[in-house]
């Protein structure tokens, strides 16, 4: 078994799951940015803000000091939400250019629209050796230990290949691929997608709904996947349909419990105030319409969601009376 030295940046939930479930063959330091947060982590050895009942096993070692976490690492795993991703690789950059890098952040950025191997390009330059972690995985089950499995996406083939041999454990089974662009919108529609699914639920209109919203989503998604050069097999994996089932279902996902808030009436900020957590769907979805747009996709229930969401204060029955309303097209 070949053992690795692996920094995790950022110490939520995800973060906190991923630090854990690779520290029982790896040596790992996980950062996180709140330095009074790290200090109570190593106080109690429990992350007690997103995962309160997962013991923290003392080989995990813990930082608030960035280039502490950097030094010396084979690979630099990011784990932060997706704001906070330029500012990471940037960072590594002038620390350690030259290691490693995977990405577990989704969504598309805000203002620019851009997804996050292209926010890393950027920061490290094309040809960095890098790839995306993404999948159905609720933090709070990995962290238990619970059988997950996930993608691992890189252009360079061999990188992902690797990468995923060396994290690979029968508890979270990693698999490559090397479609970074299918991988990435899969990971970020579905956060879109799953606040569609909640506000379906919240209102009551069934199973059968809910089925119908997770298979168009599904195409929509795929429809802009393959638009920007991804592969439409993709989103038939883990990457896509996987994630999709999974957050639109899970009632772990912090995005359909946006759309469950928003059928029972509460207003966005009440909603993001209540949840305490990052729902990236709730910023990806006015990048999703404004990149469709962009490229001629129509993403109708993408569409649905940013309106609802910063639209003209409609409600959820207005939008869904709106979306039912649309002529009926070829599948």
């Amino acid at each position: 078994m070949i053992t690795k030295r692996i920094a995790v940046f950022g110490a939520g939930a995800w973060g906190t799951a991923l630090a854990l479930a690779f520290s029982a063959r790896h040596n790992v330091i996980l950062w996180g940015r709140d330095a009074r947060h790290i200090d109570s982590l190593v106080a109690t050895r429990s992350n007690t803000r997103y995962l309160p009942d997962v013991p923290l096993p003392s080989a995990l070692d813990l930082t608030a000091d960035f280039e502490t976490a950097a030094r010396g690492a084979d690979l630099h795993l990011v784990v932060t939400p997706l704001a906070g991703l330029r500012d990471a690789a940037g960072r590594l950059r002038r620390t350690r250019p030259d290691t490693a890098l995977i990405w577990a952040c989704k969504g598309l950025e805000a203002g620019s629209g851009k997804l996050p191997h292209e926010i890393v390009s950027e920061e490290l330059g094309p040809g960095a050796a890098c790839g995306v972690l993404t999948g159905p995985s609720f933090a709070a089950e990995v962290a238990r230990g619970l059988p997950t499995a996930v993608t691992l996406a890189a252009s360079d083939t061999g990188f992902a290949q690797d990468w995923a041999r060396i994290l690979h454990q029968p508890r979270l089974r990693i698999y490559a691929n090397s479609d970074v662009v299918g991988a990435e919108i899969g990971g970020a529609i579905k956060n879109v997608l799953a606040i569609a699914a909640g506000v379906s639920d919240g209102m009551g209109f069934g199973l059968n709904a809910r089925a119908a919203l997770v298979t168009r989503g599904l195409a929509e998604i795929a429809r802009l996947a393959t638009a920007l050069g991804g592969r439409a097999e993709t989103l038939m994996g883990l990457a896509g349909m996987g994630d999709l089932i999974l957050t639109c279902t899970g009632d772990l996902s912090r995005n359909r419990r946006v759309g469950l808030a928003l059928a029972q009436g509460k207003t966005l900020d009440e909603i993001l105030g209540e949840l305490g957590h990052v729902a990236e769907g709730v910023s990806t979805a006015r990048e999703v319409v404004t990149l469709a747009s962009r490229h001629g996709v129509q993403m109708p229930l993408c569409a649905a969601v940013d309106t609802l969401l910063h639209g003209n204060r409609l409600g959820p029955r207005e939008v869904v009376e709106q979306l039912l309303s649309r002529e009926p097209t070829h599948e």
